[in-house]
């Protein structure tokens, strides 16, 4: 019951918010010849970089007014605040703040890109209770997978009312016994859901981001992008986004009590999962590619720490 109001909330939230559009002439999306992104419609500040603001300007003169960018009515990126068009719930409390934060700091420390890595260690670190009680629950719930996994063995063939309720009771106990609560694992997971959206949008929707370079990357670059152009180091955050999905993966399968067939139906649907964020992540910027990799990789040594601290308690 709690994960569907959870859930429900989110929708409304999302629903009344308004998402990242993008420039098209016609059917024909817009896009940056310098590092193939394509433009932004519904920016939250002026551009700076002459050609896209030429860019932006050739599309305004082709449309009507109430479909208009109008760069003139923006504010410099610098300059951005909470002050202004109201644009829904979403915009307004998560992705206009965030992408406040991001410029501030990037500005103050001469660097868009490490202000994305500073950024996100930051609010892991923020919600480290609840993603840490998210992975002392894993780990709990491998400690009690072999007394799952008997209690699913002794109730395989039994599917009376009476077996199923004998056999709630006693998974409550062993859940008891290793001080398992199963919703507050659930809780991070739907806090990552809005956080990743909020950092996708605030990227997508700030131009200084995608103008500038990061450790010789330019951050508005797509991995496609730059192979097309000969640029074949941006295949590094397809390698990094791959293995950070698959092991993320792995952590949870080895915490999930299943039956052999159901074993085999969640790994094949990992390979799946593994192989479609592979996919996707040939088309999402490298800003936002910095950011999934940073979140990851604290997640991994988050991990690790709580791993050994749970030896340590033994």
């Amino acid at each position: 019951m709690k994960k569907k109001k959870l859930i429900a909330i989110f929708l409304c939230i999302f629903l009344l918010s308004g998402c990242t559009t993008y420039l098209k002439d016609g059917k024909q999306a817009v896009k940056y010849e310098k590092t193939g992104q394509t433009l932004t419609k519904n920016i939250l500040c002026r551009p700076q970089e002459e050609e896209i603001v030429n860019l932006y300007k050739e599309y305004d003169a082709k449309v009507d007014a109430d479909k208009r960018v109008n760069l003139e009515e923006l504010p410099a990126c610098e300059n951005l605040n909470l002050t202004g068009k109201y644009e829904g719930i979403w915009t307004s409390i998560f992705v206009k703040p965030l992408a406040i934060v991001i410029i501030q700091f990037g500005h103050f420390i001469k660097s868009y890109g490490l202000a994305l890595i500073l950024i996100t260690i930051a609010i892991r670190a923020l919600v480290w209770p609840l993603s840490g009680k998210a992975q002392k629950q894993s780990l709990s719930m491998q400690k009690a997978k072999p007394e799952l996994e008997k209690l699913e063995k002794k109730y395989k063939n039994k599917t009376d009312q009476e077996a199923m309720m004998q056999k709630s009771q006693e998974m409550l106990l062993i859940y008891k016994k290793y001080n398992i609560n199963p919703m507050s694992g659930c809780l991070f997971a739907f806090l990552q859901i809005p956080l990743f959206f909020a950092f996708y949008e605030a990227i997508s929707r700030i131009p200084v981001i995608f103008e500038e370079t990061f450790l010789g990357f330019q951050l508005g670059t797509s991995p496609l992008t730059a192979v097309f152009a000969g640029h074949y180091q941006y295949l590094i955050f397809i390698f990094l986004i791959a293995g950070a999905t698959y092991y993320s993966f792995k952590l949870n399968a080895k915490a999930t009590v299943m039956s052999d067939e159901q074993a085999h139906q969640m790994k094949m649907m990992n390979l799946f999962m593994v192989v479609f964020m592979t996919i996707a992540s040939f088309s999402i910027s490298s800003g936002i590619a910095i950011y999934w990799v940073t979140s990851n990789v604290f997640t991994i040594v988050q991990n690790l720490v709580m791993r050994r601290e749970k030896k340590h308690d033994k």
